[in-house]
């Protein structure tokens, strides 16, 4: 374990979770990138093609040191990925999983940027959202503005200013306490419906600008009906829970309207 590891300040103590499904051009970029970050990093692969054990093996043997890949198959989804680095980290010890994308669409200054306001507010979750270039495909960033709508209905809220993007940092403790005891799709509505229940638990989300382009290897794993379609069942599950609790977001909604924004002071005395 190295140094970075062991002297990280107190409440906050993070590791890196790569969910990697066939980006087999991009990944060894990805992860020679945040080298210098000095962080354990969990690189999930989640039932990849053959085609990929070679590049992942060689990772794997070269940067045995900061770096660990847990393999499993057949195919589980993003969100089934995500969780078991989470899972991970927690019998590690971490306390906080910064999680970035496996092709290359986000800089790892911004990963850092979240990481430091994770150690300022290690209550709260960081999460980018997504400035995007040309790269984008236009039917995907309308996509995402309905979502974008959804989220704010189902949080009575505009919180979450981006509920799909892949550069966050999760606090341990709540995100597997959701996981555990709620059912979440494991898919790409994963990245929606943990923020939403993060956002319900009263979790403190802090938003940060980040440039995406869309990706470097060219790969894309968005399935457009299957896809489209289990996020559409997840806003359906989440506008009844939103209907369930509907007394107390507003009450919770009204308090944090009233009330100054934390300091990471007053965070860490709490």
């Amino acid at each position: 374990m190295n140094r970075r590891i062991i002297n990280e300040p107190s409440g906050c103590h993070p590791c890196i979770v790569i969910p990697f499904y066939n980006h087999a051009e991009s990944i060894a970029t990805v992860v020679q990138g945040l080298k210098p970050v000095n962080l354990r990093c969990y690189l999930i692969n989640d039932g990849s093609d053959p085609a990929c054990d070679a590049v992942l093996t060689e990772l794997a043997n070269n940067e045995a040191e900061w770096l660990r890949v847990i393999n499993y198959k057949p195919n589980q989804g993003k969100g089934q990925a995500v969780m078991t680095g989470v899972e991970a980290a927690e019998r590690d010890g971490f306390t906080h999983v910064a999680q970035i994308d496996a092709d290359g669409q986000h800089r790892v200054q911004d990963l850092i940027t979240l990481l430091d306001l994770a150690r300022q507010y290690p209550r709260a979750m960081v999460t980018g959202y997504g400035e995007f270039d040309a790269s984008v495909p236009r039917s995907r960033l309308y996509g995402r503005y309905i979502t974008h709508v959804w989220v704010w209905i189902n949080t009575l809220s505009f919180q979450i200013r981006d509920s799909m993007c892949g550069l966050r940092v999760y606090p341990v403790a709540p995100t597997l306490y959701i996981w555990r005891n709620f059912i979440l799709g494991t898919r790409m509505s994963f990245d929606i419906e943990i923020l939403v229940r993060l956002c319900w638990r009263g979790v403190r989300i802090i938003n940060v600008p980040v440039p995406v382009t869309y990706p470097m290897d060219g790969v894309s794993h968005f399935k457009v009906w299957r896809d489209n379609l289990q996020i559409s069942k997840a806003h359906a599950r989440m506008f009844v829970g939103m209907v369930l609790r509907l007394p107390f977001l507003l009450w919770h909604n009204l308090r944090r309207w009233a009330s100054p924004a934390p300091t990471p002071a007053s965070e860490a005395a709490s």
